[in-house]
């Protein structure tokens, strides 16, 4: 199959390119950014074919898509800073790349009669209660600049196309860019103590076991909506911090707070981030390997 990638240089497209280029797909990558700006690892996605792709610019998208001609485009592109998107001279630009770029893109793939697939969020859910958000809940209540827009993405994708996966994920990690464990590793170097919520509930999700199931699921027909993180169980940051510097050999106390006192972000965050992933074994695929596992995996492969 021949696949159009889009956010190659953000920590998922990376791993989706690899991924799709190791079973013998054929990839092309795009990203705003000149050339491929992402991890130099050595790995495929540094020597597949690249393309620089404002998802903004409406034409520009139907002919570069066009030209490649895909039979599946993976939508790894976003603007994913949730705290900036509050901005009050953000929030266009925001909207333009989540929604209007993604509504772009599924113009596209519905002329060309190809499969797409949106990578949405937790965040589209008001975050309240303790019960697992389900796939095909329609319950919407974004909490902030950042879930509305994706949201407005989803809506773009499900309304526009047949042939869709949208997949919401939660609290990613991966090799590009920044990510809470990178930030708890730094923090936990020059600090004998760190304060962290302990009320927000989720389970994490590696970038390069979520690549796994995207491609599993675009060799396929079972589209729809699903939800993707790592298994494991649920849990809090707080928790996970504990694992992650057990598992780095940091000797960091951590203390466990309360979003009230942590202080308040910019953006409200969900204090549900349960996420109920029973409908990928439903549908046959394999699940991904338990955020333990994964956490051990990506210290070695970051060096930890």
């Amino acid at each position: 199959m021949k696949f159009f990638v889009t956010g190659v240089g953000g920590q998922l497209g990376h791993d989706v390119m690899n991924e799709l280029l190791k079973r013998g797909h054929e990839g092309v990558g795009s990203d705003i950014q000149e050339n491929y700006s992402g991890v130099a690892d050595g790995s495929a996605v540094t020597k597949a074919p690249y393309v620089a792709l404002d998802i903004t610019d409406k034409d520009a998208v139907e002919k570069v898509i066009t030209e490649v001609n895909p039979d599946a485009v993976i939508h790894c592109a976003a603007w994913t800073a949730v705290d900036m998107a509050e901005d009050d001279d953000k929030v266009a630009k925001v909207r333009a790349i989540n929604a209007g770029g993604t509504q772009s893109i599924a113009d596209v793939c519905k002329k060309l009669d190809c499969k797409m697939t949106y990578i949405s969020t937790d965040y589209v859910f008001d975050g309240q209660g303790t019960e697992p958000w389900k796939p095909d809940c329609k319950d919407y209540k974004p909490l902030n600049v950042y879930g509305q827009t994706k949201l407005e993405g989803e809506l773009a994708v499900s309304q526009t196309l047949g042939k869709y996966f949208i997949v919401r994920i939660a609290w990613v990690f991966g090799l590009n860019g920044k990510n809470f464990i990178k930030t708890m590793l730094n923090v936990g170097k020059t600090h004998d103590t760190v304060r962290v919520v302990n009320d927000q509930i989720g389970t994490p999700t590696y970038t390069y076991d979520l690549a796994r199931l995207l491609v599993d699921m675009n060799e396929t027909e079972k589209y729809g909506y699903y939800h993707a993180t790592n298994e494991g169980g649920y849990i809090s940051w707080y928790d996970f911090t504990k694992e992650i510097y057990r598992q780095a050999g940091y000797k960091t106390e951590v203390l466990p707070v309360t979003t009230a006192e942590y202080g308040l972000s910019k953006a409200s965050r969900p204090f549900n981030s349960r996420l109920d992933k029973s409908k990928l074994v439903e549908a046959g695929f394999t699940p991904l390997p338990t955020w333990q596992d994964a956490l051990s995996r990506y210290l070695k492969e970051i060096e930890q």
